[in-house]
């Protein structure tokens, strides 16, 4: 099948901002990929979206209108069935999404027992056989893109299907994969391996792979790229609460000194975020959506543990709001926040 193009207009942005928000499971949807663009990333995945579920017109279908703000995006796609797998890729594409990523890299249990997302490394005929679907299916009508992880375990048999995976995305046409540098048996636990992202560059020169795992700060998507020689970084759990990392890293491709939020800053992204919910999801769902984002900012007030404590103890709407006033009031101030995460 002949390749795409290489810079197809959804993903020009690597060549300036060489950083994206990938997909969270439970987090990425709409509202805090649109909280992340107003920061400064220039391209979102959403969470992973079933396949057979999309079909029935379920919740992953309902919930995945596009805002126009929400643009470029990739609609990312996990599943078992080929089939199914390609006319979730259809589905996605009629809905406008730009981009379609495949999800070989999801590590929940529950995934093992019916063999999709990283599991699927395990078995990487089937693994194959979806990523070739997928591509038919979309064809030259947008990019497709890959979630990795570097393998399902640290055997040699595991190494190996890596890499006859790895080489069918090649073949196929991929625009570009995205490797979480941990197996999916260890799932977020212990150290990622840097050096294996390296390796990976090293043989497969030409073709873009961006780098996944311990990006946390700013800073650390460029020690990636300068240590791995990825062409750019996912950044996945380092931006649950923290979207100022993308402002931060344009303020390192400016020459700046990354700058930390401070109170009013974070006061006024909690109640965006929580007006995108209300006008999104509708207010029965925005309270728990804010209690969780709530809790993961709060790790950037300076008084951190009362805070969070206080989202934690939130049960409705009123309540975090509550929340918003007595710790994000102009009575707080601007206090001075520390070093940059």
């Amino acid at each position: 099948m002949q390749a795409i193009p290489q810079d197809p207009q959804p993903i020009a942005w690597r060549e300036k901002t060489p950083f994206f928000q990938a997909g969270l499971q439970g987090y990425s949807d709409s509202p805090m990929r649109i909280i992340a663009r107003r920061h400064g990333a220039p391209y979102c995945v959403t969470e992973s979206l079933l396949d057979d579920i999309l079909l029935r017109g379920g919740k992953g279908l309902r919930s995945q209108q596009l805002d126009p703000e929400d643009h470029p995006v990739a609609g990312q796609i996990i599943g078992t069935n080929p089939n199914t797998m390609a006319r979730a890729a259809r589905a996605l594409l009629e809905l406008g999404y730009d981009v379609i990523d495949v999800n070989l890299a999801c590590p929940v249990k529950k995934m093992r027992d019916i063999c999709r997302g990283g599991h699927l490394l395990s078995r990487p005929e089937a693994a194959i056989d979806i990523l070739r679907a997928v591509r038919e299916a979309v064809g030259d009508e947008a990019p497709v893109t890959v979630k990795l992880r570097r393998g399902y375990d640290d055997s040699v048999e595991s190494f190996r299907n890596f890499y006859r995976v790895f080489e069918a995305v090649r073949n196929l046409g991929y625009t570009f994969a995205t490797v979480h540098c941990r197996t999916v048996e260890q799932k977020y636990v212990g150290p990622a391996r840097w050096p294996f992202l390296a390796e990976l560059t090293r043989e497969h020169q030409g073709f873009p792979v961006f780098g996944s795992g311990d990006i946390f700060t700013a800073k650390s998507i460029f020690r990636m790229m300068t240590e791995t020689g990825v062409a750019g970084v996912s950044v996945a759990r380092g931006a649950i609460g923290n979207p100022w990392i993308f402002t931060q890293a344009l303020q390192i491709c400016a020459g700046k000194d990354a700058a930390s939020p401070g109170v009013h800053e974070q006061r006024e992204t909690l109640l965006a975020q929580y007006a995108l919910c209300v006008r999104l999801h509708g207010e029965a769902d925005t309270g728990r959506s804010m209690r969780k984002v709530g809790i993961k900012m709060s790790s950037l007030h300076p008084m951190h543990a009362q805070v969070e404590q206080a989202f934690i103890k939130c049960r409705n709407n009123e309540e975090w709001l509550s929340v918003i006033e007595e710790f994000y009031g102009e009575g707080v101030g601007e206090a001075a926040l520390g070093n940059p995460r």
